[in-house]
């Protein structure tokens, strides 16, 4: 399994503000992608710092996806009022989580 982690910097999130409010629309666009597996969006909301992680099957469908990946991360910064800072690809050493 494949992962790509993007950062982003943005301006402090409020305990109130809601985080997930175009989770559904992002989701629907990658579900559909060769090999897509899964996403996690993370977030400090003190410092307005976030990360998106996805995971994928393999390096190529993770490669493949790149494109589609670009204009998402672009699109959501925009929207967010964020910059993205880096975009970093890793081999998946192990995972694990409970049922």
């Amino acid at each position: 399994m494949f992962a790509r982690l993007s950062t982003y910097q943005g301006s402090p999130v409020p305990a109130e503000g809601d985080v997930t409010g175009n989770s559904a629309a992002i989701v629907r666009q990658v579900q559909g992608v060769p090999g897509f597996r899964g996403v996690y969006y993370l977030v400090d909301r003190a410092s307005g710092r976030a990360k998106s992680l996805t995971l994928w099957d393999s390096e190529q469908a993770m490669r493949d996806s790149e494109e589609l990946a670009s204009r998402i991360r672009g699109e959501s910064a925009q929207r967010e009022g964020q910059r993205i800072v880096s975009v970093e690809h890793f081999e998946v050493g192990f995972s694990h989580m409970e049922p």
